[in-house]
């Protein structure tokens, strides 16, 4: 399937992701000050598959004739799950070495990683969209770090985590033209969560109380964030180039940014909003100066 960067729906969709999951670090924060992140990615995570179910069966009762796509999200499901699962893992394991704001600006390197891992798999990449990511990341430096990038242990784990956030942007691209995208979804989703339930099982002290203080966050991170937003993720990136789908979705931290102002009070500096600035910029370089090319 040929896709580009012009299918105005699946760019809505993108941009409706990386809101959800950029207010989701705030519902994130708010959750762990009872659970442990394995613990509250493990809940979320299966929360997000069960509510996808009866969306699922319904389009099936509906479908008349069988869908020309492979049924079989077994092998898929199980990458992709696979994946997501060692990407928030890693991710997890940094913050806990590092500042966030560095955390934040590491993880962004993913609209890099996701058109350089496309050119090792023969995607084509304009210099358009390097030009985007390259606009996009200086503007994420802006919004997230104070100073100069130096690394500190944890660091390495967070650049890891960013890889694997890239291969699962690019794994989601291939998946979705062989497989269902509502049942892909669902699958990868409950095997992401049923890993990080059985670590939170391992490293981290589960109770009944501590779950139902974190319940509202918890309902955020698993019905709006995992059920929503990354379904609509997948959904979006059967119509999008893998690459400028990243530079979006790293837009996510542009809505965290605001979510922790709005919602706790967290400072807005003129660096923060040149940082954001910056980073719209990178998107609509890519998007009107390339359609008007």
């Amino acid at each position: 399937m040929q896709k580009g960067i012009y299918n105005r729906g699946a760019i809505a969709m993108l941009w409706i992701t990386a809101a959800i999951w950029g207010f989701a670090f705030v519902a994130q924060r708010a959750g762990m000050q009872f659970i442990g992140p394995f613990t509250f990615n493990g809940i979320r995570f299966l929360l997000g598959s069960i509510s996808l179910l009866p969306l699922i069966f319904w389009l099936k009762s509906r479908q008349k004739a069988p869908s020309s796509k492979q049924q079989n999200i077994l092998k898929g499901g199980l990458a992709a799950g696979l994946v997501l699962f060692i990407g928030a893992s890693l991710q997890q394991a940094g913050m806990v070495y590092t500042e966030a704001g560095k955390a934040g600006f590491i993880t962004g390197f993913y609209v890099i990683l996701v058109p350089l891992i496309g050119i090792f798999i023969g995607q084509h990449i304009t210099k358009l969209l390097w030009m985007g990511a390259f606009i996009a990341l200086a503007g994420l430096y802006l919004l997230t770090m104070d100073g100069p990038l130096v690394f500190q242990k944890g660091d390495l784990l967070i650049l890891g985590s960013a890889f694997f956030w890239a291969i699962h942007v690019q794994l989601i691209n291939k998946l979705v033209d062989t497989h269902s995208a509502l049942p892909m979804a669902a699958f990868q989703f409950a095997v992401c969560g049923v890993l990080s339930l059985s670590a939170g099982f391992i490293f981290e002290t589960i109770t009944i109380e501590a779950i139902t203080q974190a319940m509202w966050p918890l309902l955020y991170g698993g019905l709006m964030s995992v059920g929503i937003a990354y379904t609509l993720q997948v959904v979006a990136q059967q119509h999008v180039h893998p690459a400028y789908a990243s530079i979006i979705l790293s837009f996510e931290t542009v809505f965290a940014v605001v979510g922790g102002w709005l919602l706790l009070n967290e400072i807005l500096s003129m660096r923060n909003l040149a940082g954001c600035l910056l980073m719209l910029a990178g998107i609509v370089i890519v998007q009107v100066w390339g359609s008007k090319r």
